[in-house]
């Protein structure tokens, strides 16, 4: 059976590398639904991630195209792995504290606790390691969220620190080692 991973894209600049990501996805045989904040749609466009995905993607909360569904509770419904990459700041806070002001929030509060959850930070280093983000951090784990931590890295500010999207290498094999657990134990 096709594992359904709902891959939610916030404001970053690696918001690009997501493309990527959605394309290994795919052709590992992962049905990939994409989610996008306003921000990543400055960054990246729908369009790109639809062809490569081959699903939908959505970045209205409120937006309902079948009247017979609530997009956002369906959404989360149809999901067997959550996950943000990149994972901004503000997502990271919105997240911790259960705002539901866009579609990747909205699903996210609306996911069973049973799904396995996680967070790819991107950001500058300054944001990373400031005390309000790591608070938050340390929140959304209490949750069950799980991080992938950012590497160090040039960014893309001229700052070289901790904050850049960890490769999507990691990122794949954290989502493959969880269905993978999954199938030993079922």
């Amino acid at each position: 059976m096709t594992k359904n991973i709902t891959l939610a894209i916030s404001g970053s600049i690696s918001a690009y590398k997501a493309a990527d990501l959605t394309s290994q996805l795919t052709k590992l045989g992962y049905s990939v639904t994409v989610l996008m904040t306003k921000a990543a749609q400055d960054f990246i466009t729908p369009l790109t991630l639809q062809v490569l995905s081959k699903n939908d993607v959505h970045v209205d909360l409120m937006r309902e195209d079948d009247v017979s569904k609530v997009n956002h509770i369906d959404l989360a419904k149809n999901t067997d792995l959550f996950i943000v990459a990149p994972a901004s700041a503000n997502t990271i806070a919105h997240l911790s504290y259960g705002l539901a002001d866009n579609i990747i929030t909205g699903v996210a509060l609306a996911l069973p606790t049973s799904i396995p959850k996680f967070f790819a930070s991107a950001m500058n280093t300054k944001m990373y390691e400031n005390p309000i983000t790591q608070e938050n951090i340390k929140r959304l784990k209490s949750f069950g969220y799980q991080e992938i931590e950012p590497k160090s890295s040039l960014l893309a500010c001229g700052d070289f620190g901790k904050g850049a999207l960890a490769d999507t290498s990691t990122i794949i094999d954290k989502i493959t080692a969880v269905f993978n657990e999954q199938n030993i134990f079922s």
